[in-house]
């Protein structure tokens, strides 16, 4: 029951959320800051994280294939591996670690120290303030950070299979482009428009509705990750059997 409970209330405000954003006044200044804050500032660790593991998966794939004489498919496993899954998934958790966290310490504060009652006395709604800006430009600028990730990743691989494994660069590369579709890109754009809304979401719910007191502010922070998390890895799931279940 509490877990039923839990789900009506987050859907209650993801509707309320949506209501919200296709009805003025919009607050540009805030959706601006926060694609800077999303957006941008989460390059670095997109990018190192997307880096290191393509070049471990490199590696791996060439250990595993080693085994059945088949090492030359590095670079079309790599390629599909960041583009379909690791790519999207890794951004996305890196995404509720950075992001979502943020979002939950940042609101859930501005509740404990009653500034969010503030911008109900000035006859500003604090969902239009502080949650529609945080979860649309995560939904704009995570799809973004997937594919900047991607790209990444998939250079990581490249540099590792040519540098250490002794890989033709030029067949590298051609079998890479050769042997992603446009389905694969489109797939791991989606998943990061999906992962990005889910991450700020969580992050507003739990400040919105975090307990009073530095302890409140703890355990809505915790929360919020927690939640964000695994949403992002059960819509994964979702998302891969509804684009590639066939």
């Amino acid at each position: 029951m509490g877990i039923l409970a839990a789900l009506g209330r987050i859907s209650i405000f993801l509707l309320q959320t949506l209501g919200h954003m296709v009805r003025p006044p919009f607050y540009i200044k805030e959706f601006g800051q926060s694609l800077l804050t999303i957006g941008y500032f989460s390059l670095p660790v997109v990018g190192l994280t997307a880096f290191f593991t393509g070049g471990a998966l490199a590696l791996q794939i060439y250990a595993g294939g080693a085994r059945f004489s088949a090492e030359a498919v590095v670079p079309q496993i790599v390629a599909i591996g960041m583009v379909r899954e690791l790519g999207p998934v890794l951004v996305g958790l890196m995404i509720a670690a950075r992001v979502t966290s943020s979002i939950a310490a940042e609101i859930a504060t501005m509740r404990v120290t009653e500034q969010i009652d503030a911008l109900v006395t000035l006859s500003t709604h604090p969902m239009k303030y502080l949650t529609v800006p945080r979860v649309l430009a995560a939904f704009i600028t995570v799809p973004i950070l997937v594919g900047i990730g991607d790209i990444i990743g998939i250079f990581g691989g490249y540099l590792v299979a040519t540098g250490k494994l002794d890989f033709n660069s030029a067949t590298y590369l051609n079998n890479t482009v050769d042997f992603l579709e446009a389905a694969d890109i489109a797939s791991s754009l989606i998943k990061g428009a999906v992962f990005g809304f889910i991450a700020a979401l969580m992050g507003c719910y739990y400040g919105m509705n975090s307990g009073r007191g530095a302890q409140g502010v703890g355990k809505a922070t915790k929360s919020s990750v927690e939640a964000a998390a695994v949403l992002i890895l059960a819509a994964n799931f979702l998302l891969t059997t509804m684009l590639f279940g066939s």
